[in-house]
């Protein structure tokens, strides 16, 4: 998710369609409040079907207008410079050398007229403390005015010791941040850093100080230090300032990639939710048992085929340990070996785990060993297909479809995941086609129907869409799968009562189906409509509550609760469930977008704590802007 983006795409994607009546957010910062909606589109599009979300409104706003400087300040960017190499550092003070002896040997020359700094009379602490309050403010104002001159002609030297000597005459923020400003162009750091440090001490909502001292951090690579910095610059000047909230994102983004490449390093590979696994799974269409593996057939347990049907019959039943008992056994029965026709399928099987698990590489070379041995096993082509896909080879990926396609063209699963690729890709009518294209293979596979219906619903054709999920309630009226997605489509037209209605169904059907196993999807959709629809948190909570005692690795569960609780302002709650998600996540860009919103959630709290005064007013900016942000 950074450099050439990356399609975050596999089989069955899950696409959050955004609602007409709220304008996307444009900013990190206005992004953070609707974060589990998004969330939500990113873990499910490799992981269903169907997901249907509204657009997200905002907690942090910004407008075209910026705010001025503070009067007399010498100007400078507030937007961090390309880091100086000491080449850069050194030809700056050359110049400032060069600027110096041309002033003095200016006033040497006859009838050369006096600079605004000739006048002035030696300054130290003895000669100052001699004079009356009114004098040391007025030699403060001429020593500032000459620096203002030398610092116009780059003899940024000069201006460094007259700035030095008005803040001897009066300590006065302006001049630290002066002073600080010829540091910076000299790239001297640490001496920005403490002058501005110095002025902020004496008014610490100075934004330009601020500003100037987080540009200085990030040149020293303390990119936490200068996210604080620029974040509290931004609720000052109340988000007008546009540098300095792209400043903001840019330092989420470079400190969340920080800290999910030290996070990938010491990463345990697991398997991720019972949840996300149940709809990578089924995005596939139910097969039966291959021959010679079936629960009848005799097989001796610590064979390779008794290892292949217990995984297969662990995996049947749809929870965290059974899948975790699935993998350990397509990891043992490769390994024993005597696969014969099935060596193949157990590749397969082995390497879709792995994938799972974040093991690309390995579950790359599982899948093209499975489609070596066995080419007709065309499910082997599509999910290396869909790897290639999330990896951004949309190439490859085209090109495995039509390997599977020359394989079987009768394969329904074919068109339903290449329908997906061109989803992902915002090729409708093609995905369209697809799906249709595979309903007509295979009448009974429900998600074909409910992806049609999504993809519809893309386009602008809701009727057609509306009227694809009531044939789907029609006639597939004992699957919960169809009322989730349908109500969901309800919430983004905001007919709440009908889509609360339709996940409570869906609820129902998955206790009675699968206890042990149930997709938690239905409660998590329902806590965000009872949110919309009735701002009521409690129950909001409660729901994500269950949907995380149910399945406590669901990444978008965990999502939910962190907005949740963020909206309610309980940001040291929130944080730890953002961080929890950034632990859940598979791939590094899911990780970086995860951490991105736990440091923006973070350096609130601490923008809080270092600026109490800001509280109330940050608390402000999400109040009274149209409704609740969560969405």
């Amino acid at each position: 998710m950074s450099g050439a983006e990356s399609v975050p795409a596999v089989p069955a994607p899950r696409v959050a369609l955004d609602s007409s009546a709220v304008s996307a957010p444009s900013s990190l910062w206005d992004r953070i409040s609707s974060w589990a909606s998004e969330h939500k589109a990113v873990v499910y599009t490799i992981a269903g079907v169907a997901v249907v979300v509204t657009g997200a409104g905002a907690v942090y706003y910004f407008s075209e207008s910026n705010k001025g400087s503070k009067a007399g300040e010498t100007s400078t960017a507030a937007a961090p410079e390309k880091k100086k190499s000491k080449k850069d550092r050194r030809k700056a003070k050359k110049q400032a050398e060069t600027a110096a002896k041309k002033e003095e040997e200016a006033k040497k020359k006859p009838g050369t007229a006096e600079t605004a700094s000739d006048d002035l009379p030696e300054v130290d602490e003895a000669s100052v403390a001699a004079l009356s309050e009114q004098e040391r403010k007025d030699l403060a104002a001429k020593l500032k005015a000459a620096g203002n001159q030398a610092y116009g002609s780059k003899n940024y030297i000069r201006a460094i010791d007259l700035y030095g000597k008005a803040i001897i005459c009066k300590p006065d923020p302006i001049f630290y941040s002066n002073r600080a400003a010829c540091y910076n162009a000299l790239g001297d750091w640490d001496k920005v850093i403490a002058d501005t440090t110095a002025a902020l001490s004496l008014d610490n909502e100075y934004v330009k100080a601020l500003n100037r001292r987080a540009n200085a951090y990030e040149q020293l690579e303390k990119n936490s230090e200068a996210l604080l910095d620029f974040t509290a610059s931004c609720i000052i000047d109340g988000f007008r300032n546009d540098q300095s909230a792209q400043s903001v994102e840019r330092l989420l983004k470079k400190v969340a990639e920080t800290k999910g490449k030290a996070i990938l390093e010491g990463k345990e590979k697991r398997l991720p939710s019972a949840t996300f696994v149940t709809n990578y799974l089924q995005s596939f269409r139910a097969q039966t048992a291959p021959q010679g593996l079936e629960e009848a057939t005799e097989l001796p347990e610590e064979s390779g085929k008794g290892q292949l049907r217990a995984g297969l019959t662990a995996m049947a039943k749809r929870t965290g340990d059974g899948y975790a008992e699935a993998a350990t056994a397509f990891d043992k029965a490769l390994a024993l070996g005597d696969l014969g026709e099935h060596e193949a399928l157990a590749y397969n099987l082995r390497g879709t785990f792995r994938y799972l698990r974040g093991e690309n590489a390995d579950a790359l070379g599982d899948l093209t060993k499975s489609v070596e041995l066995q080419p007709a096993l065309t499910q082997s082509y599509i999910k290396r297909a869909s790897m290639f896909l999330e990896m951004g080879d949309k190439q490859a990926a085209a090109d495995d479809f039509e390997k599977a396609v020359q394989h079987n063209k009768d394969d329904p699963d074919i068109y339903y995941h290449r329908a997906q690729l061109h989803f992902i890709l915002g090729e409708f009518a093609d995905a369209a086609k697809d799906y249709q294209k595979s309903i007509d293979l295979d009448k009974d596979f429900i998600f074909s129907y409910i992806q049609l219906g999504v993809t519809q619903y893309k386009m602008g054709s809701i009727a057609s869409s509306m009227a694809t999920f009531r044939r789907c309630i029609k006639n597939f009226e004992k699957v919960p799968d169809v009322y989730n997605y349908y109500g969901e489509l309800l919430l983004d037209q905001q007919k709440f009562q009908e889509a609360i209605e339709k996940f409570d169904t869906a609820v129902e059907m998955e206790k009675q189906e699968k206890p042990l196993g149930m997709n938690v999807l239905p409660l998590i959709n329902k806590a965000l409509a009872v949110f919309q629809w009735k701002q009521d948190f409690q129950e909001a909570e409660k729901l994500c509550q269950k949907a995380l005692i149910l399945d406590p690795e669901c990444d978008i569960a965990v999502a939910t609760m962190a907005q949740l609780l963020l909206q309610q302002g309980k940001v040291t709650d929130a944080l730890k469930y953002f961080e929890r998600a950034a632990e859940l996540a598979r791939t590094e860009g899911e990780i970086i977008n995860a951490l991105s919103y736990a440091e923006a959630t973070r350096t609130q709290l601490e923008v809080q704590q270092k600026y109490p005064q800001l509280a109330a007013r940050l608390s402000g900016m999400g109040a009274g802007m149209g409704g609740p942000a969560m969405r």
